[in-house]
């Protein structure tokens, strides 16, 4: 049979069906360099139907290279079936914005595209969201819009009883689920092997949603492969230029007003939509600021204010009047989409709501009696600053709660009684008084509470011992003091045990001055450099470290600095630690000036705008803790003891101990001991000049 007669030999074809067959064997054959009878034969094994035929005629008429593009779907299926038959110049047909194959394609002006890339080549702007997507559906008007603001069906909902928007229909394994009662099934992960809510759960390829994979491509603001968040006129924009783009304001180049620019693309624009000529971006709903939208049509600082109202009114018409400072507060967090993450999610924000609507009791008692002690703290600090609450001294009350049921404990009774009156009237009471006239944001109560841990493991040592209190003998207390270095911290409760008669005066020696190693000079100077110098580092560790390592400050000192500590004249920045001033030397005094008018970045919600503290921390109305000012001087290699003692030796060498006593805001006593270890001894080195002058008198 000749090719001809193999062309013309297709029975049930009209005339014109004929002809698209032959113009389509033709338009193959040269680019595929296979043989007439098997391009033939392949042309028939696709077109199975003249509407195929149809559809391959039209594609080849209207680009004679269309089996290069593989689009429309009827070519790269030929062009899939000319490959299995030995075509080696013929390619897979791939889209050519994303690579995949395996697709059928559609034509567009960049060539074959994939049917998700074809969606987002067409995307518009969703007249509800005004962000540009894929086109799901169209409103009455025929506007677009997205699937995300589409209407979905409502039916009643099998789980709530409530007619919503249906997140699953209903079928042979329950009836229909809205979407607010819609969960995941779970089912094992097979990336991070845990039990998770997970997408094709049941089947081999269960993955939860913090594994799915999302595909990278390159960003075309930042030119880095991220995975895209949304797809505009210039390519795919990943999510921090998306969100930089909707944030980006300034004056329009063309009309002079302030909006948001966004022409030309990328951190160069300088034109506002209107005047570029493009589509207007998300516009918040109810103050009308461009910016990105965080739900319903609302920006993040909208969404915080009506949100938290609707938390504080609990029902009613208006906030009350003693939660009018809070919800301000709460407003103008300087982070609005953590202070509703924290809203909808914290454990002090629903102890919050319970106190609004009247279920938890506006106290301190019954913020101490709350099981969740972490959530009932931040709610007392948040009530304590917008003066719900009066304050207290919290390290003071923790402290007489420990106190209290440590003594509790105690057994017998004689011993339970004597400990109870020390911890009473001894202990707490010189606590009390500590607090009363110490102008600390802490009141220290560490030792306090070692020295009562200490006075109860004596009495039990007692007992153990079939001793007593009023027949206790030096040698007893030589024996007690064999039992380890903390046995010297009785000495407090037996000098108290004999001031009262309940036992003879009994000799316990002070603790040793403890003395360790020190940080070498050079190692210090080097971490100071780093610290002053490198821009990448937060300003809050930057300036407390370069307090610890040049002036050798506690971090109980540094964490508690306040803002009127710091006081700045024309291009001078000075440090009051104690009566007379320190001057900072720079980079230190531009760094702490900074972070005295800027503040820090990341305070708790609630916390006011304007702390009177140097380094606010994470509850509200309250400084950094010392422990998490050392934990992150610790992450950047700055050992806080061996620092400070470096510090204080190298302070101790130049200065005489009554100078450093009044810059550093010593005790007079430590400035000494410091200077003496130091070696510098201004005392002794007189001394030392007075005696030479005697021995040698030529000199």
């Amino acid at each position: 049979m000749t090719c001809a007669d193999s062309e013309a030999g297709r029975p049930g074809l009209t005339p014109a069906a004929l002809a698209r067959r032959r113009l389509v064997i033709d338009a193959v054959a040269g680019p595929s360099l296979l043989p007439r009878p098997v391009v033939t034969a392949a042309v028939d094994a696709v077109a199975t139907h003249p509407a195929v035929l149809r559809d391959l005629a039209a594609a080849f008429r209207a680009d004679p290279h269309a089996l290069a593009t593989g689009a429309p779907p009827a070519v790269g299926r030929l062009a899939e079936v000319l490959i299995a038959g030995g075509a080696t110049t013929v390619t897979v047909p791939t889209c050519v914005r994303c690579g995949r194959t395996g697709h059928p394609l559609v034509r567009s002006a960049e060539g074959g595209v994939c049917g998700r890339c074809r969606r987002r080549q067409l995307a518009e702007t969703c007249v509800r969201c005004q962000v540009i997507k894929p086109v799901a559906m169209r409103d009455g008007d025929g506007q677009p819009v997205c699937a995300r603001c589409g209407d979905r069906p409502q039916r009643r909902c099998g789980n709530c009883g409530q007619v919503r928007a249906v997140g699953r229909r209903a079928g042979p394994d329950g009836p229909d689920i809205c979407v607010t009662c819609y969960r995941m099934p779970t089912d094992t992960c097979t990336r991070c092997r845990r039990r998770r809510p997970c997408n094709h759960a049941g089947t081999p390829r269960a993955t939860c949603t913090t594994c799915t994979p999302r595909r990278a491509v390159p960003c075309a603001h930042c030119g880095q492969s991220r995975p895209p968040s949304v797809r505009r006129p210039e390519g795919p924009v990943c999510d921090p230029c998306y969100t930089a783009a909707l944030r980006r304001r300034g004056p329009c180049a063309r009309c002079g007003t302030e909006r948001r620019l966004v022409s030309p693309p990328g951190p160069a624009a300088t034109t506002c939509a209107d005047c570029a000529g493009l589509p207007a971006g998300p516009r918040c709903q109810d103050c009308a600021r461009e910016d990105k939208l965080y739900e319903r049509g609302r920006c993040a600082p909208c969404s915080l204010r009506r949100r938290s109202h609707d938390v504080l009114r609990a029902g009613a018409s208006a906030v009350p009047d003693h939660l009018v400072g809070v919800h301000a507060a709460i407003c103008a967090s300087p982070t609005p989409r953590s202070a509703l993450n924290w809203l909808r999610n914290g454990a002090a924000a629903a102890l919050l709501a319970d106190l609004a609507a009247g279920r938890l009791d506006r106290s301190h008692q019954a913020l101490d009696a709350h099981r969740a002690r972490g959530a009932a703290n931040y709610l007392r600090q948040l009530l304590v600053t917008h003066h719900v609450l009066p304050e207290r001294d919290e390290a003071l009350a923790r402290a007489e709660r420990r106190i209290t049921d440590a003594v509790a404990d105690v057994h017998p009774g004689e011993h339970r009684r004597l400990a109870h009156a020390y911890a009473t009237w001894h202990v707490l009471h010189r606590l009390r008084r500590r607090a009363g006239r110490a102008g600390r944001p802490r009141t220290v109560t560490a030792f306090p509470e070692t020295q009562i841990r200490a006075a109860i493991a004596f009495l039990s040592w007692v007992g153990d011992q079939g001793l007593t209190m009023s027949a206790l003998t030096q040698a007893d207390i030589d024996r007690w003091l064999t039992t380890g270095p903390a046995a010297l911290t009785v000495r407090d409760f037996l000098t108290w045990a004999a001031d009262h008669g309940h036992s003879q005066r009994l000799t316990v020696p002070p603790a040793p001055r403890r003395s360790g190693p020190t940080l070498d000079d050079q190692q210090r100077i080097a971490l100071l450099g780093h610290l002053l110098h490198n821009d990448q580092l937060d300003l809050t560790d930057r300036v407390a470290g370069a307090l610890l390592l040049l002036y050798g400050q506690h971090l109980t000192r540094i964490a508690a600095l306040t803002t009127d500590q710091i006081t700045c004249h024309g291009d001078d920045v000075h440090l009051h630690l104690g009566p007379d001033p320190i001057t900072l030397p720079d980079p230190l005094a531009t760094l702490t000036a900074r972070l005295l008018h800027q503040g820090r970045s990341h305070i708790g919600v609630g916390s006011p705008q304007r702390s009177t503290w140097l380094f606010p921390g994470g509850l509200p109305g309250r400084p950094l803790t010392p422990a998490q000012l050392g934990h992150r001087l610790r992450a950047l290699g700055v050992p806080a003891i061996t620092g400070r003692r470096a510090a204080l030796t190298q302070l101790g060498v130049h200065l005489p101990a009554a100078v450093l006593a009044d810059l550093l805001h010593l005790h007079p006593g430590t400035a000494v001991h410091w200077v003496r270890d130091a070696g510098g001894d201004w005392a002794n080195y007189a001394a030392a000049l007075a005696a030479n002058a005697v021995t040698n008198p030529a000199q």
